[in-house]
């Protein structure tokens, strides 16, 4: 009798460890979801807001695809998780046995007991219903506060700006995204979101929401006020885990997992957000909120709920994302400050930026961050597989751009600026 695998969550790790799962395995697969019936990209939502695509474009599966593939979707809110039973309980009290569990319940905004964080006119930028809610109240948003200056932010300040709303941006660092930005990067960020007439507030924090039953205004730390009919809360996510509290899993700030995303109950996994690995890499972080981690994490899955027990590897870190016009990259690691044996070289002109960082002792190259200037993934991912030096990357940096070919290059003029720095 086929095994019967139940994944709570359709987000990337969760249905991509049911896609992979049924390339190799004729199980039963069931997937649960509260959000939405069927998987969509949700890095995508902005466009949808901002007129580029429809919702339905976001969705990269036919929606027959699921029944040809014979993967069940059920729609419904989980209620609790029995492992010693081996089954869940929805909220309409129905219940559902698995062999195999997967948690794949992902992020939830963080909120910090703000007054007023519950008027109606407050929402953060995740599910499918902020989106919808968004749509639904646009037309009556004359000024907006959008408060956390990292990249689900960045993304909300542009979405309303597009709708001509005037937006004021609290940022509480004193540099825009200083947690992964050098402070040359985030200034650079800075003067591009100004020149968008975004109202950027550093240094500064929400006080709390005023208003009777919606939003009215804010006030800041710094005693300020400001009008609004919309607030947004984008100060960071973290697991979706409290369900899951009263149960005999083991929790953190995530479902604890080894590296082979098992958690302590041998036939319960979890991957994407809500998983922290116990273990992880030199470099990395438990929990990483990142789409590609997710997919990789449920891809790894797949095999080993197919009887190939597979451990996970995230590889090469790297990541993207936009900055209203300012396309950024970050391949292996570049933190914002640098470890005591590192060095870095930082080139700017015209809103393109490169800063790469490596071992100042055997110039072994360890990350680079691009901004407007769009390099191959495949490079870096051989250079860094083979510890390459930083002068090797300099010497053929023209060949990891990506960039279409009658754009402006920029190579020859970083290339001259490290000569001139490592002189």
């Amino acid at each position: 009798m086929p095994k019967k695998i139940v994944i709570i969550g359709n987000g990337v790790a969760g249905i991509t460890t049911a896609i992979e799962l049924r390339k190799l395995s004729d199980c039963e697969i069931t997937v649960v979801s509260e959000e939405s019936e069927y998987f969509f990209s949700r890095t995508a939502l902005m466009y949808v807001f901002m007129g580029h695509m429809k919702f339905e474009h976001t969705q990269p599966y036919e929606n027959s695809f699921w029944k040809k593939n014979n993967i069940t979707l059920k729609k419904g809110r989980v209620n609790a998780v029995f492992p010693e039973k081996n089954e869940i309980s929805l909220e309409n009290d129905e219940v559902l046995p698995y062999d195999f569990l997967v948690l794949a319940t992902g992020s939830k905004p963080n909120k910090y007991n703000w007054l007023g964080q519950d008027l109606e006119g407050v929402s953060g930028l995740y599910h499918k219903q902020d989106l919808e809610f968004l749509e639904n109240h646009a037309s009556k948003i004359k000024k907006a506060v959008v408060v956390g200056g990292g990249l689900i932010g960045v993304e909300l300040v542009e979405m309303l700006n597009s709708r001509g709303i005037e937006v004021t941006f609290l940022v509480r660092e004193n540099s825009f995204w200083d947690m992964v930005l050098s402070e040359n990067e985030g200034r650079m960020l800075e003067k591009h979101i100004l020149e968008h007439g975004i109202n950027l507030k550093l240094n500064t924090e929400l006080k709390e929401i005023q208003g009777k039953d919606s939003v009215e205004s804010i006030m800041t730390s710094e005693g300020e006020s400001f009008e609004c009919q919309f607030v947004g809360l984008t100060v960071g996510v973290s697991p979706n885990v409290d369900f899951l509290r009263n149960s005999s899993l083991n929790i953190n700030k995530g479902i604890l997992v080894n590296e082979y995303l098992q958690t302590n109950v041998p036939n319960v996994f979890a991957v994407g957000d809500c998983a922290e690995i116990q273990h992880p890499q030199e470099g990395r972080r438990p929990i990483e909120a990142v789409w590609y981690t997710g997919k990789i994490m449920g891809q790894t899955l797949a095999k080993t709920l197919a009887g190939k027990k597979t451990a996970y590897n995230p590889g090469n870190w790297f990541n993207s994302a936009k900055f209203f016009d300012i396309e950024y990259q970050t391949y292996g690691l570049a933190p914002a400050k640098l470890n005591a044996y590192q060095e870095e070289y930082y080139w700017e002109k015209e809103n393109k930026a490169v800063r790469i960082v490596f071992d100042k002792e055997n110039r072994v190259f360890e990350g680079i961050n691009t901004f407007g200037i769009r390099m191959r993934q495949d490079f870096f991912e051989k250079v860094l597989d083979r510890k390459e030096s930083v002068d090797f990357v300099m010497e053929n940096l023209d060949k990891a751009n990506f960039d279409p070919e009658f754009y402006k290059k920029y190579e020859k003029e970083v290339k001259n600026g490290f000569i001139v720095q490592s002189a």
